[in-house]
């Protein structure tokens, strides 16, 4: 049985870290923006100021079913929200979102990153964390599974693309249908969007048109892997070998894509999730070129949600807990990832709980959505002081990021990128 529809819901909250890592000794941190309902994307306008993606806490509406097929429905209300933080003041600027959740406001799926283009227009990505043949027929018409442009001074918003119909009328990788886009970047007149369900890389142009995949996530085999206890709880519990059968010695789970991010290489980089059991340092980070393959980037991660690349090259990954969320320590970390293939946790643990986007400032400082799991808890927090200690590295990873790095600086220099040809 594929596992991907079963991680789909899990996925709107849960997520893990790179194996082995110490805690940051020098990194600190500031809280900014605190009372959040379930915080997720995070970017800076073209006015300086900080936007931040809300998803919500669902509501009384109609109900999709979960994924798995196993415990409560999602429930749909407008619950969805952007948020501006200005010279420490915290608002909601777009309200009226569309959001699905837990009847506590938990595994929120809706409003899950926003960008800016050249011109400064803001878009938005809705996620869904459903089937997307559930959508239409249970909650009627809905922005859930879209991406969407809006305008702030009317509270309005005006749909460009609809994701989760494309995985239902094309399903690229095969498997379960499902769609739960969860991250997407802005390259000229292109949007690409990484949608966790559905198990792809998507690309459209800016005015909703050319909707296509770009890129299709293998499974992974897992060997030997490790599941929670019988009997325990558990977010796919129908995965979870009883106490009177052996564990299998492999299992298949998806790759689940979870944020997208081009390179100074002008390839993109996409940051794995996976799915359940959610193996510790079983995440990679993958590259898509030119000729729209995936070939794997960085490993030895667990569970990642956010990529970014600094003006100096560097790729810094975000990771949701440092061991596997089903064991219920939430503790999260930063990555710094050097060009010359040297890792260092920024952070980790010591506050940063649960966290799910991030992004840089001009001033160098790092700007995180933290406790990105909760309703009513959500923050952004500053991360001011970057020094820490190197850690050691997968040695594949330190391979492939060592070759690249001359790659990079030899294509700096140019001005068409390498992705033009996809």
């Amino acid at each position: 049985m594929k596992p991907k529809q079963l991680t789909i819901t899990f996925l709107t909250f849960c997520v893990t870290a790179f194996s082995g890592m110490k805690a940051a000794s020098a990194a600190s941190f500031s809280v900014i923006a605190d009372g959040l309902n379930n915080a997720r994307g995070i970017s800076f306008g073209p006015d300086g100021n900080l936007y931040v993606t809300e998803a919500g806490t669902g509501g009384n509406g109609a109900c999709v079913p979960p994924p798995s097929g196993q415990g409560d429905s999602l429930c749909y209300g407008a619950s969805g929200a952007v948020t501006k933080i200005e010279n420490g003041q915290i608002k909601r600027i777009l309200t009226g979102l569309p959001s699905l959740a837990l009847p506590d406001g938990t595994q929120a799926a809706g409003p899950r990153d926003i960008k800016f283009d050249n011109a400064g227009k803001p878009y938005v990505l809705i996620g869904y964390a459903a089937n997307p043949a559930d959508r239409d027929r249970n909650l009627g018409k809905t922005d859930l599974g879209k991406i969407i442009t809006p305008d702030f001074n009317t509270n309005s918003w005006t749909s460009v693309a609809d994701l989760a119909s494309y995985e239902l009328a094309n399903n690229p990788d095969g498997g379960d249908l499902g769609s739960n886009p969860l991250g997407f970047t802005i390259d000229g007149n292109r949007i690409v969007v990484a949608d966790a369900g559905a198990n792809d890389l998507l690309k459209v142009q800016t005015d909703g048109s050319n909707l296509q995949a770009l890129a299709v996530f293998p499974e992974d085999i897992l060997t030997n892997p490790v599941f929670p206890p019988s009997g325990t709880p558990s977010p796919e519990p129908g995965q979870v070998p009883s106490q009177d059968e052996p564990p299998p010695s492999q299992f298949a789970t998806q790759s689940v894509p979870s944020s997208v991010v081009k390179g100074p290489d002008g390839a993109y980089y996409i940051s794995q999730f996976t799915g359940f059991p959610f193996p510790e340092g079983g995440a990679k980070i993958y590259r898509v070129g030119a000729d729209g393959k995936p070939t794997v980037y960085a490993d030895g991660f667990t569970q990642l949600t956010d990529l970014k690349f600094d003006t100096a090259g560097n790729l810094y990954a975000l990771q949701y807990a440092n061991q596997s969320a089903w064991k219920g320590n939430l503790e999260g970390s930063l990555v710094k990832i050097a060009t010359d293939g040297t890792r260092t946790t920024i952070l980790s643990g010591n506050g940063l709980e649960s966290p799910s986007a991030f992004t840089i400032g001009a001033d160098g400082a790092i700007y995180i959505t933290n406790r990105g799991d909760r309703p009513g808890q959500g923050q952004v927090i500053k991360v001011a002081n970057t020094k820490s200690v190197p850690e050691p590295n997968s040695a594949f990873g330190i391979l492939i990021l060592s070759a690249l790095a001359v790659v990079w600086l030899q294509k700096s220099k140019t001005t068409k990128p390498l992705i033009d040809g996809i």
